[in-house]
């Protein structure tokens, strides 16, 4: 379909992010449910992220970095974009939520918080996808799930002393 094709089933390029939102959303809610469904939390989290951050057609992933894009430029998307996000951000939390009552990541987790961490990982790595073409994200993914796991597993976590001493020296 040519790009001006989409103004016969959409008002405005306003019309079209949204419908794209909506359907996220949706996606979202489908994908957090099959987390809550899967064996175990992690391993549901380990499937998730496999589609989101290493499976993802390419397309997608250069379409939400133009809408990213065009969020600072426009004010009505920057509206859209936020309002999807929120969305998002609030049923990863409510997965965590239900994560942390099965006994499956710790309680004393601040899920608000974890949830845009997570949010922006998946960011960062679809962006570095979207814009490095010979970016490899399955080489990375098993390091952000273990940094995943560190974080919902022992929040507040003391690094080992050269740690410390390594990140204070710095």
């Amino acid at each position: 379909m040519s790009p001006g094709n989409l103004y016969r089933y959409f008002d405005s390029k306003e019309a079209i992010i949204a419908g794209i939102c909506e359907r996220d959303r949706s996606n979202a809610a489908r994908d957090f449910d099959a987390v809550d469904a899967a064996p175990d939390f992690f391993t549901g989290l380990r499937r998730l992220a496999q589609y989101h951050l290493v499976e993802r057609p390419a397309e997608q992933l250069a379409l939400w970095t133009e809408i990213m894009a065009e969020s600072r430029r426009n004010p009505e998307i920057a509206k859209l974009l936020h309002e999807c996000e929120q969305d998002v951000k609030a049923r990863l939390a409510a997965m965590l939520r239900r994560a942390a009552e099965r006994g499956e990541i710790s309680a004393e987790i601040d899920f608000e918080g974890a949830a845009v961490v997570l949010m922006a990982l998946a960011d960062g790595l679809s962006m570095r996808r979207a814009v490095q073409p010979d970016f490899n994200a399955e080489t990375v993914l098993p390091m952000i799930l273990h940094m995943v796991h560190c974080m919902l597993v022992r929040p507040g976590g003391t690094p080992a002393r050269e740690t410390r001493e390594k990140v204070h020296e710095g």
